[in-house]
């Protein structure tokens, strides 16, 4: 097999697997189901709550995956879904989606101050409550997900327009709640920019180390004077462009205060409009918080010339990269990857290689008969029957599919043989 063809076949793994096994296994009377709901009921907001969830294509039981938080999850939900069929494996991790619904008291819900006046005229929606909301989601919403679907302490969390306000909020008031914040188009204009006040005070102060918050502005700045760009929107100081301006003032005071320990990335879409801005900004914000995660040195992988040692060194150095991110261990690349590496080791002659990426296959994946029935694969090519026997066996233990016991039958016989 030639170094195009490895690299071919490594880049389907990476990237097309999710989307291809998630689109196979949900084929039936609809193209596409998004989100199975579930609710609670929360003493704190006196009312039971809905919310949709949605397990990643390759779901196993067995197995705990980090976790996105979407407010406004009934509109928001399929468009991360469609971002993680596409860019989970190669550039986000999997992970169960919950969609939080915010189709009723939204503005009180996702509004950080009370007001009774906005821009000049008598608002009288209720509003003011993040408190309780973000009240409601860390005691009584992240406890029962947690108890009931398998996920891990790495949460993120995104929301548009009011629910990007509500994610500032959290990211100054309860920064521990998530890791990663994606504030899109986020309405920090509200009640005079008191939360840009707020946050000068509080990024001065905190420290955000292993945090990721990413924030976007949409491109109609101001929505009469199409004159108004990016480069003289701060010199406006007229009401229609409070929204942007706060926007940018917040951008500027994070950047200020870089040294407290938060990555962070701004982008400004030119071209999209505040309802439009979602989509570019779920795709782009999930890609930059999880910047760290994305595989690097593929082309190492895919060079016949890279020493056993060098892979060796890279695979640890990215299984230590991950813990270190996700607070608990977490296997580098997926077993399938390990799997491919090691039988096209095989077929090049390389049996050292092979026999490295299926021990790491192991390692990784000790419960997964696969990883030990491709250690009996490299035995058997090796002509070593004895060791060949011992990974079907294990194999065996932990699968007992007929296909191990015919497996043990014939190296038996081989052995028989000898």
């Amino acid at each position: 097999m030639n170094k195009i063809q490895i690299a071919s076949i490594i880049g389907l793994i990476f990237f097309l697997q999710q989307s291809i096994v998630s689109q196979s296994k949900n084929e039936n009377k609809f193209l596409q189901k998004i989100g199975t709901i579930d609710s609670i009921y929360s003493k704190t907001l006196k009312e039971y709550r809905k919310f949709y969830v949605q397990l990643p294509g390759n779901y196993n039981p067995k197995k705990k995956y980090p976790v996105v938080y979407i407010l406004d999850g009934g509109v928001f939900l399929p468009t991360v879904n469609d971002v993680q069929r596409y860019y989970s494996g190669g550039f986000t991790p999997e992970m169960i989606l919950i969609g939080i619904s915010n189709a009723t008291n939204r503005t009180r819900d996702l509004t950080t101050s009370k007001i009774d006046k906005k821009y000049g005229m008598p608002f009288t929606e209720e509003n003011g409550e993040a408190h309780n909301f973000n009240k409601f989601i860390g005691s009584e919403l992240i406890p029962f997900v947690e108890s009931k679907y398998p996920v891990t302490h790495f949460r993120t969390l995104i929301g548009h327009s009011y629910g990007g306000l509500f994610v500032m909020y959290t990211l100054l008031n309860t920064p521990d709640l998530f890791t990663n914040y994606l504030a899109i188009d986020p309405s920090l204009d509200w009640d005079n920019q008191k939360l840009l006040s707020d946050a000068q005070e509080i990024f001065s102060k905190k420290t955000y180390n292993g945090k990721s918050l990413f924030m976007s502005l949409n491109g109609q700045l101001h929505p009469q004077n199409p004159i108004i760009n990016i480069e003289n929107v701060m010199q406006d100081t007229s009401e229609l462009t409070l929204f942007a301006r706060a926007n940018i003032a917040f951008s500027n005071m994070v950047k200020h205060h870089s040294k407290n320990g938060l990555a962070y990335k701004w982008n400004f879409y030119p071209n999209d409009l505040h309802g439009t801005i979602p989509f570019p900004s779920i795709m782009d914000g999930l890609i930059f918080n999880f910047k760290w995660y994305q595989m690097e040195n593929t082309n190492k992988f895919n060079s016949t010339n890279t020493t056993k040692e060098e892979l060796s060194k890279f695979v640890n150095y990215r299984a230590k990269k991950l813990e270190s991110h996700f607070g608990y261990i977490v296997p580098p690349y997926p077993e399938d990857l390990f799997d491919a590496l090691g039988h096209m080791s095989m077929d090049i002659g390389d049996l050292k290689k092979a026999k490295m990426f299926f021990e790491f296959a192991i390692k990784f994946y000790p419960n997964n008969a696969t990883s030990y029935n491709s250690m009996v694969d490299f035995y058997e090519r090796s002509n070593d029957y004895n060791n060949a026997l011992k990974f079907a066996t294990k194999a065996f233990e932990i699968s007992d599919d007929e296909y191990y016991i015919q497996r043990i039958k014939n190296i038996k016989k081989r052995i028989n043989k000898i």
